[in-house]
This record gives C-alpha cells, structure tokens and sequence, in this order.
C-alpha cells in the first residue's frame, strides 16, 4: 500500500475532541462503578484496560497487554504537626511508615536553594534523629530522601516551589525516610521554625501486585521505523482521573481508532497505554527496559500525552532543543523535530504553543533515558498560569492549570473541551505526518 500524503488532513478531519469526550464519559462510568477511581492494583483500572483493549480491538488491531510487577502504595493515615498545628501535607508514594504513633522530633532547616538536599553534605550539622526540610528541584525526591537517611535523619518534608500541594514519589529508591510534601507558603513558613519540635505522622503500606500496559501497532508502514505515542492509563487513588490522564488516554485512543490497523503509511504506528504511571512511571519504565537494543533502536520517536484537557489549560510542548534554557538539556537528537511538528499542529489549530521543560514527571522519561527522540503535549497540572500564559491563552493567571489535580474533582467536568479538541487534532496531525516522513529524525544505532 503506497503512503497517502493526505493521511495528516484526514486524520485532523476525523477525530475530534467530542469523540474524545465520549471516551472521558466512558473512563468517568469506570470509575463510579469501582470506588471513584482507576488506580493501580484497582478493579477500576482493569476495566479500563479492558475498555482500552476491546475498543482496540473492535477497531481491528491486533492487542498485547503485557504484564509487570509493580508495588502497590496506599496511605492509611498522615500528619504534620508543629507546636500542636497541623500543617496540610501530602505523603510522597512509597514512603516508609513512622513508628506508629508517628515520630516528634526538632526540625532542621537545610538550605532553601534550588539543589536542596541533592548532595549528602547538604545535611552537614543536622542533629541525628531531627526532621529535615528541603525544597524541591534539581534531583528526585528520592535522592533527598537517601541523603536525608544517610544523614540519619529520622523523616523528611520537601517544600513546593508553588502554593500547591505537593503529589510526588520516592519510587524504587531504596533506604529512605518517612517523607511528605506541603505548599510553598507553609514551607516558608516552617522555615522559620528550625529547631522546633514536629511530629510526622504517616501510616503506609506496600505490596507486591501485578499490572499491565496497552500496545497495539499498524500492520502496515516499516516496523524498523516505528512512530510511537502513549499515554498513562491509572488514575491517583483520590480520584477518577479524567484531565489526567483521561485526557491523553482517550485523544489516543481517538486516534488509533481513526487510524485503523492498515493506514496507507511509510513508518509503522505503535500506540501504548501505560499502568503505574502514578507510582513512577513504572509500566513505561518495565516496556523501555524490556526492549532488546534492536527493538529499542526501531522506534523512531515517542510522543507523550499527559493531561491535555487542563480547565485552565496552557498550550504546551516538551522543549526538545532546550532553546527555553529551563530545566533539563534538550531531548536525545530528534526530540527538536518533535517539538517543532507538534507547535505547527498546534499552530495550524489556531493557538501558539509555548515550550516546557522535561522535568522527568511523565512516561517520556523512561524513553529519553533510551536515547529515543521524545516529545509531547501539556496542558498544566498543578502549576499557576503566569500573566502572560493568561494573556496568550485567555484563563485565569495565578490560578492552577489544573486545580482538581490529583483530586477527588478531576471528573469530566474538570476538562476543557475546546483544549482537549485543539490538542486532539495536535496529535493527530503530527503522527500522521511523521507516519509519511521522519525527516529530521536521525535513525540511531543499536
């Protein structure tokens, strides 16, 4: 079958942002039929797997769900408590539990600055046994954590760098400390307190379970050049998870639908939806570190979607040349080509697409380590729209992109319909056009 060069215009034609909303209506059904939420180790999530695979399924693809083994996290209590308040934190997944009772020690302030508790000797001086604060940036909250144990410290809170609750994971990272996030504000705050008597309270477990990822592919197009894009399935356990990562499931699955099995392509297709995103990209992270050199070397590119429906939403797109200077370096070479593809699709949408950072928070990540070109599309999360992103993209400045976020009230509801169909259109048009031509995507060496 020769390539169609009118393949990017149809796909743009044929999907839509209502199609993907009737996906979200769907992943909404899913959850309200299984404790409000699709998470890891959940019957909500298998049915989404299930709901996934069988729409792929009736559209003619061919469909693997590969399995991993993952753990499963939950939280049975937590607190913070500082001279009798209790500050509003979050515990950080895969944290280990305190004592029961929780542990009351003096906090001891480590430098606030951007690489806060990434290097051993940032805790020089801590007492043993005290209850460290860091700030967030630079390296994983792991990282801090470690170090934060290595200086015998006896649990560990991370400060926001925005007024928001801080939703992060110490993931596989062995020999941490108890440890939780809070708000930039109450951050700030406890700063002042060093030497203060806390007591951090967090009641957790963690179990060993089994999870599975999504992949169809195109029959067609050469499966030595492989165009992928993917998209996290599971939602946080707080909600049911419609912006995230509803959103990017259902624009792909609104996608390979409108594709079908046998597009007239050059490139084959790959499609794949991710488990245990939310517990640290870990489905993503099984799939990359199973590929052989040969198989990894085939793909030629992977595209990321992750929350593209924010009600406060940004147009945004993984810088993959580092031309913002924010941040992590550029992509691995390609990852330029990416992002230009995605702002013309995003452009020709009629809105002007702004760069962000690959800050390691979704499944490009795994790939990245790779070497395989990445990009992708971003609404915003928990983040405040700056004045300017307010006046490009209307909405509201100083408020959340997504102030549902990891919350009970990421329904269908919490979703832009007019971003989810501009980013819907995005995507297809930049597949079907790197489906046709990979020119700028150098093919790499196993």
């Amino acid at each position: 079958m020769a390539p169609d060069p009118g393949l990017p215009a149809r796909l743009t034609t044929t999907v839509s942002g209502d199609g993907a909303f009737a996906r979200l209506e769907r992943l909404q059904q899913i959850a309200d039929a299984n404790g409000g939420n699709r998470a890891l180790g959940t019957p909500g999530y298998d049915a989404s797997v299930d709901y996934v695979a069988q729409t792929l399924r009736d559209a003619g693809f061919t469909v693997d769900t590969p399995t991993f083994d993952v753990r499963a996290f939950s939280v049975q209590d937590q607190r913070l408590t500082v001279g009798g308040r209790t500050v509003e934190s979050t515990v950080m997944s895969y944290s280990p539990a305190t004592p029961g009772g929780g542990v009351t020690a003096p906090l001891h302030v480590v430098a606030q600055d951007a690489t806060s508790g990434c290097e051993p000797e940032d805790f020089a001086g801590m007492p043993a046994g005290a209850i460290a604060l860091v700030k967030r940036g630079t390296c994983p909250f792991g990282t801090k954590s470690q170090n934060a144990k290595k200086a015998g410290a006896a649990g560990l809170v991370v400060v926001n760098t925005e007024d928001a609750r801080l939703d992060g994971t110490l993931g596989d990272s062995p020999d941490t400390v108890p440890t939780t996030g809070v708000t930039a504000s109450a951050g700030a705050d406890l700063a002042t307190k060093d030497g203060t008597p806390v007591t951090l309270l967090l009641a957790t477990t963690t179990k060993d379970t089994v999870s599975r990822n999504v992949i169809a592919q195109t029959t067609t197009g050469d499966p030595d050049r492989v165009v992928m894009a993917g998209a996290h399935l599971d939602s946080v356990p707080e909600g049911p998870g419609i912006n995230d990562n509803g959103t990017g499931t259902a624009s792909l699955l609104e996608l390979a639908t409108a594709l079908g099995p046998t597009p007239p392509v050059a490139n084959a297709v790959r499609f794949a939806w991710w488990g245990a995103e939310e517990s640290g990209l870990v489905g993503s992270t099984r799939y990359v570190e199973g590929l052989s050199p040969t198989d990894a070397q085939k793909i030629a590119l992977y595209v990321n979607l992750d929350m593209v429906g924010s009600p406060n939403a940004g147009y945004l797109v993984y810088d993959g040349d580092d031309s913002d200077k924010q941040g992590a370096g550029p992509g691995p070479e390609g990852s330029a080509t990416v992002e230009r593809v995605l702002l013309d699709q995003l452009s020709a949408e009629g809105v002007q697409g702004a760069g962000t950072d690959f800050d390691g928070r979704s499944d490009y990540g795994p790939f990245i380590a790779a070497g395989i070109p990445s990009g992708g599309l971003f609404t915003g999360a928990e983040e405040r729209k700056s004045a300017r992103q307010a006046q490009q993209w209307g909405g509201q400045a100083d408020r959340p992109f997504d102030a549902c976020y990891h919350q009970a009230c990421d329904t269908t509801a919490n979703v832009d319909r007019t971003a989810l169909d501009r980013n819907v259109d995005a995507l297809a048009g930049a597949v079907g056009r790197f489906a046709l031509d990979l020119s700028g995507v150098p093919q790499r060496q196993s």
